[in-house]
Formats: C-alpha cells, structure tokens, sequence
C-alpha cells in the first residue's frame, strides 16, 4: 500500500479465529472519520460511487477504509492491488476468480477474501456488542422462536453477547449466500442451531432461496469476541455449491 490516509490506522493482517481454511487472507484496521481529508479517495486510487461521495464523512471513511482492507487481501490472494467496485445492489463487485467480503462497525474495518477454487462465497461480518438492555428488546426480531427456547439460559444470563452473535452470524451467513442466490433474506430465514466455546457454530436456512440452497441446508461459522465487538465468519467450500 503505498498511500495510507491519516484516518486510517496500519493494516494488519492477522487471522482472528481458532481455524484458517487454507487461502484465506483477513486484514482490518482501524479508522477515524474525523481524520478523512477531501483527496483521500485520489489519493489512495480508489474511485468511490456517488451513493459515497454524496453521503456523510463517517459513511465515507468506512467505505474507504474497508476498500483499502480488501485491497490488501487481493493482494495476498492474486499479488495484483484491485480494489473492490460497488454493484447497483451495495455488494462489493470481486475481480474474477476471487471472493470475499467487507465489514466495519465503530471505527473498525475489515475484509476476508480467497481463490474461487476454493471457496463459493465468504461472509465477514462484525458487530459492537449490544447492551443487554438493548439485546432483549432486539432479541425477537433477530431470534426465531426456535433460537429463544434453544438458547433460553444464554438469553436470561448474557442477552447482550448471545444476540450480538446471532446477529453477526446470520449477517455473514447473508453475505456468503446472497451472491450465489440473489435472493435477500432476513433473520426469521435462518437459525443459529449450535455453538461452541471454542468459536464455531452451526446456521440452517429456514427457506429455499435456490434449488442448490433449499430450506435445511446448514452451514458451518466461526466467531471470536474481543475489544467489545463479534466477528464472524461463513466460508462456503466451492464444491458445496456444485
């Protein structure tokens, strides 16, 4: 990277959870919004949509940043510094042969990206951790009934951590199969069957957005908690999409 914006913290690249398929990379950083100067974007050869360009300096800086993380990553992954473009739906458009994804919550960024051989989809998603208060007032529309009763002790002992996790999870989980499918879906559509203490968990879909991806079909994840944010991740191996 030879030009790093002053908004912008250095790009580390550090994989977070207990597992690393092989090929992927994740870099993050962190960000100060305040810090965006007008000829960053310039700068740093990175040509943002108007969506961007006319939104808010904090909606800027995150854009900016999480580009610059994925720039990263594909240069780990092809050796070439492409940066992501924005498709007409906001997903991150991946130079061919790629995949991967893009996340950032409170002056954090981040982005996972590997070879298409490998893996169908990626989903990266990161969240601050709710307040408990926050969390139960939240927790049915992002639990299905099914999840309450499931992981009812979680929800009466730590509403905060559980509800932050299942929001992360389905949120990559959304990530990974939305470019295979093109059909949105919402956190009634999937439920968190298991997790583990030493980070993994198990999602299913509750609805068929494909004949490939029918209700029922589960997929694995992996979750870390540090510095008061969720991070998840969903790979989808290429031959599960075959």
């Amino acid at each position: 990277m030879t030009f790093l914006p002053s908004c912008c913290g250095t790009p580390v690249d550090q994989w977070p959870w207990a597992q690393q398929p092989p090929g992927l990379t994740m870099v993050s950083l962190s960000f100060e919004p305040d810090g965006l100067r007008p000829n960053d974007f310039r700068r740093c050869n990175i040509t943002p949509p108007i969506s961007i360009t006319g939104a808010v300096e904090k909606r800027q800086a995150e854009y900016l940043a999480g580009r610059l993380c994925a720039r990263q990553c594909l240069l780990a992954t092809t050796g070439n510094t492409a940066t992501p473009a924005r498709g007409d739906d906001g997903a991150p458009i991946w130079p061919g042969g790629c995949v991967g994804s893009i996340t950032h919550t409170q002056g954090w960024a981040a982005a996972v990206a590997g070879p298409k051989r490998y893996f169908a989809g990626l989903g990266l998603d990161a969240e601050t951790l709710l307040s408990d208060r926050r969390a139960i007032a939240l927790a049915r529309k992002i639990l299905t009934p099914a999840e309450q009763k499931r992981f009812q002790v979680e929800l009466e002992e730590h509403a905060g951590w559980l509800v932050t996790l299942v929001f992360s999870m389905k949120e990559s989980l959304f990530k990974a199969l939305y470019p295979l499918t093109g059909q949105r879906f919402y956190f009634q559509d999937a439920e968190l069957v298991s997790q583990t203490e030493d980070g993994t968990g198990r999602l299913r879909l509750l609805t068929e957005l494909s004949p490939q991806w029918p209700a029922g079909r589960e997929l694995d994840a992996q979750f870390v908690f540090g510095n008061d944010r969720a991070i998840s991740l969903v790979a989808v191996p290429a031959d599960q999409q075959r």
